[in-house]
């Protein structure tokens, strides 16, 4: 399965994956709003033993399907080891 891949300008880490290259009008207004101007990244094949970074591939191709887009947000604070103070500071 095709996915086209595009990171939002406003919100760091957020991509939407897209079925169709610049198809946009299946995303929601309301997320297209929260999302801002978004950049194509790249275009890959999706395919059930591909590894995503943050994403699980059976989810995405599911979304894909369904709706037409997957949208994929920054991991919270808490699953992010790094994110968090480590008492380095002087």
């Amino acid at each position: 399965m095709q996915a086209f891949v595009y990171k939002s300008l406003r919100k760091d880490d957020t991509y939407v994956f897209l079925a169709a290259r610049d198809d946009f009008e299946r995303v929601p207004a309301s997320v297209r709003n929260a999302l801002g101007r978004m950049q194509f990244v790249m275009e890959l094949e999706v395919t059930p033993e591909r590894r995503l970074a943050r994403s699980d591939a059976a989810t995405v191709r599911g979304n894909l399907a369904t709706r037409g887009f997957h949208l994929q947000m920054p991991p919270s604070a808490a699953a992010d080891p790094l994110s968090g103070d480590w008492g380095t500071d002087a």
